[in-house]
């Protein structure tokens, strides 16, 4: 009776300790093969058949459909430059070059992957629309009040997310350019 109590009592703790994790690796979104340029980071696998068993929980559990290898590769920024979380409160610059690709999309979301609402209805830019500055660098404000030029409005939200989707791109994981790409830079430029 004693060995039967102690194996239950170890199958329930392996089992909280399992379970416990996973969703962890749900909830924080760790799925494993991401790189990251500056700021942003990407999943190129997550896309494919080499899913990890994480990654292929997490499109699962949020019912979003990642891009195929095929397709491109989607990079996405959680923090500024300087580490601080993306705050819908606060005057940001997205500036640079971005990398090679046919087309391309900016985009503003909510943490939990919807978009930010605004009275604009203004949610990204694509590169067809942006207008780049005479050296060809994009220059986007993402900010609560209005701004001249590329401006993305956050709503005044607590906290926001920035995804860039580039398509038909010759950028990969398996190749040196993945690391070795230029990716625009997140800046505060005034926060209350």
């Amino acid at each position: 009776m004693r060995l039967l109590i102690g194996l239950l009592l170890a199958f329930a703790v392996a089992a909280a300790v399992g379970l416990g994790t996973t969703l962890f690796a749900l909830r924080e979104g760790t799925p494993f093969g991401a790189f990251t340029v500056g700021t942003w980071t990407a999943w190129p696998r997550t896309g494919t058949s080499d899913i990890d068993p994480y990654a292929r929980a997490l499109v699962a559990r949020s019912g979003e459909l990642p891009m195929g290898a095929g397709d491109g590769i989607a990079f996405v920024a959680t923090k500024d430059d300087n580490g601080a979380a993306l705050d819908g409160r606060c005057d940001v610059t997205v500036t640079g070059v971005t990398p090679q690709a046919r087309f391309w999309t900016l985009t503003l979301y909510e943490p939990d992957g919807k978009l930010v609402g605004n009275a604009l209805a203004r949610h990204g830019f694509t590169s067809q629309e942006i207008v780049r500055n005479s050296e060809g660098l994009i220059n986007v404000s993402v900010a609560p009040r209005a701004r001249s030029g590329n401006w993305l409005p956050t709503g005044g939200v607590d906290r926001y997310i920035l995804v860039m989707r580039f398509y038909d791109s010759p950028i990969s994981a398996a190749s040196r350019t993945g690391r070795e790409t230029p990716m625009p830079s997140i800046k505060v430029i005034k926060c209350p």
